[in-house]
């Protein structure tokens, strides 16, 4: 994945997400879970993107 497609991805999801947090009326709480969640997902595939961590799909959650 070249850098100019991640930094196009950034920009995209960053308008995005300003856009929602602008236009779209919502519980400050709500707004705040999802802008947490659009975090640690671009985190993730940030991560994922730059071969930190290995494919997501592949995660397992061990049930007790």
């Amino acid at each position: 994945m070249s850098l100019l497609t991640i930094i196009a991805v950034l920009i995209v999801v960053g308008v995005l997400l300003w856009l929602i947090n602008t236009y779209i009326p919502m519980q400050s709480t709500i707004k705040g879970i999802l802008n947490a969640v659009v975090v640690i997902v671009v985190v993730l595939w940030l991560l994922q993107a730059f071969g930190l961590i290995g494919d997501i799909a592949g995660i397992r959650i061990a049930h007790s």
